[in-house]
């Protein structure tokens, strides 16, 4: 690991002020944008409109995290609307090479989720595919939840992975991120870190922000950013 990214979740943000919450969180890497439609996961947010939006107003890039069916037809179309990087599900898509090569096609960068208990391993062959790999460590649906330490193993698994490949896939994490768990998630192989109710439950998003890179670095002896 070289470099240690954070992208709060807008999950967690006052949904009547998000563009006060997006610029609130200039200090991070992305944002995450955390696309649901009551089908895949048991609740609601929001669609293309909205998300294209939030875009033309936000000061960072989107990390778009599509938990939807039907992932092959929607997923492009956030590559369309301006997001820099578009993460499917790889239990929604049908036609994950496909539609990763569809979503570079159009420079986004192409991510692929899983589920906790979905093994990495029927995926390691898409590596080069893709330029980002999610594991979850919630079940989807939901902020607010604790981090499950039974998928440590799996991000170990995914990281030795990555590391081995010629391709330079990022190894992202997403549920129950904070100062007392980053930490884990990082020494297991993570380089990206989602963070939703630790950096918007924080009076002081930017120092909330730096606290967790800071913990994330030092998990893995980087030393303190510059």
């Amino acid at each position: 690991m070289s470099h240690v990214r954070i992208h709060p979740s807008i999950l967690s943000a006052d949904f009547a002020r998000l563009g006060e919450e997006l610029a609130a969180v200039e200090s991070a890497d992305a944002a995450h944008i955390d696309v649901m439609d009551n089908h895949f996961v048991p609740n609601l947010t929001w669609g293309p409109a909205v998300v294209e939006r939030l875009r033309q107003v936000s000061p960072v890039p989107f990390d778009v995290h599509l938990m939807i069916d039907d992932a092959d037809r929607w997923a492009p179309r956030y590559a369309e609307i301006g997001c820099e990087s578009v993460t499917f599900h790889a239990e929604a898509a049908i036609a994950p090479i496909k539609l990763a090569r569809e979503l570079r096609s159009q420079d986004a960068r192409a991510g692929m989720a899983l589920r906790p208990a979905t093994p990495v391993e029927p995926y390691l062959d898409l590596l080069p595919e893709l330029d980002l790999l999610l594991v979850m460590t919630v079940e989807p649906g939901f902020g607010g939840q604790s981090f499950l330490d039974v998928t440590l193993p799996k991000i170990r698994r995914a990281a030795e992975a990555t590391r081995g490949s010629s391709a330079q896939v990022a190894l992202q994490v997403d549920g129950g991120i904070s100062e007392s768990t980053i930490e884990r998630a990082a020494e297991a192989g993570a380089d990206v870190f989602v963070a939703g109710s630790s950096v918007y439950g924080a009076e002081d998003r930017a120092a909330a922000i730096g606290a967790l890179r800071e913990r994330a670095r030092a998990a893995c002896g980087l030393g303190a950013a510059r």
